[in-house]
């Protein structure tokens, strides 16, 4: 009898697979996953195939994002189950009032029949009816908000779709202390999650007490910086990165999973989203204690930048905005 062929896709070693960090409903998330903002439609279906081959189990996305359909054929051209792989899109802003609508678009592109996590993606309701079916606006010129829509119940549509089977997980996505505290006191399910600007130069030290407080798992999008980002550059982060034998990008995201925060960095390159994923494991296993509290403190000796902040028009209630 022949020997069945070798798999295309092996067992992981211990050491190649993602932490798995719990939820408060009793979920588990893969702590590394591979984000899908500004990812070009014929770039992301590659670069999700070439994630799951490499290990990651964890896909990021969005309605917003306008590249749900090629996400999913990189899913199923990977050869990985769905059930083996955490994927989490958003809600768009225009949408708050037709949660049920948003994610039926979002499964139908994925071309999956549930979530495992969904998130609002800002916590700012925009007019249904308005100008434009993603941005909105006035004849100012500035975001066409609908003030009279109450985030509490952008959040029972959430839990709906909980109740409905349609997601496992609900939470939220740039969301303050301040907004969080518009839906949790009417709150049937705490949101599990909450996805924001996390990385060495806006760490939000504040804000992620308030969430460990609360059981809110945070979440790192743009980890190692936006476009022409400085942190690569940073000279702390690189001189921890040389003692250890590591480039100052797998400190970066070790830096955070250190702080058991879920981190989402963005590639299309195979080899980056190989190193991306591999170099931050390495890191979270050989940064010390002493190491984080270092990193802690770069921001407050004059680097603190944040780096995405839409014109909303609204205080959002974040510092340093």
């Amino acid at each position: 009898m022949n020997p069945s062929p070798p798999s295309p896709f092996p067992r992981l070693p211990l050491s190649m697979t993602s932490p798995l960090i719990k939820l408060n409903n009793g979920e588990t998330i893969p702590a590394v996953g591979l984000g899908t903002w500004q990812s070009k439609p014929n770039e992301v279906s590659r670069a999700v195939e070439e994630a799951l081959r490499k290990g990651y189990r964890h896909i990021d996305c969005a309605w917003a994002y306008g590249n749900e359909k090629e996400v999913g054929e990189g899913l199923r051209a990977s050869g990985v189950p769905r059930s083996e792989v955490f994927i989490t899109s958003k809600l768009w802003g225009t949408y708050h009032s037709r949660v049920e609508e948003c994610l039926d678009q979002t499964l139908a592109n994925l071309g999956t029949d549930y979530l495992d996590l969904y998130l609002i993606h800002w916590p700012v309701a925009m007019n249904p009816n308005g100008n434009h079916p993603v941005f909105p606006t006035r004849p100012n010129g500035n975001r066409d908000i609908d003030e009279s829509w109450e985030l509490k119940d952008t959040w029972k549509g959430m839990e709906a779709m909980v109740k409905k089977g349609k997601v496992k997980s609900i939470g939220a996505s740039n969301f303050s202390e301040k907004m969080l505290d518009k839906i949790l006191p009417t709150a049937e399910i705490i949101p599990a999650v909450d996805q924001l600007e996390l990385h060495l130069y806006n760490p939000q030290l504040k804000l992620l007490e308030y969430l460990k407080s609360k059981t809110i798992v945070p979440q790192a999008y743009s980890p190692l910086g936006s476009t022409n980002s400085p942190l690569l550059a940073n000279e702390t982060a690189s001189e921890i990165a040389k003692k250890y034998g590591l480039q100052t990008s797998d400190v970066l995201l070790g830096y955070l999973l250190a702080k058991d925060v879920v981190v989402l960095p963005k590639s299309v390159t195979p080899s980056r989203i190989e190193s991306n994923f591999t170099g931050a494991l390495a890191a979270f296993q050989k940064l010390t204690p002493e190491d984080v509290a270092v990193l802690d403190g770069v921001a407050a000796g004059g680097k603190q930048k944040r780096l995405i902040m839409p014109p909303w028009g609204i205080d959002l209630g974040f510092d340093n905005w």
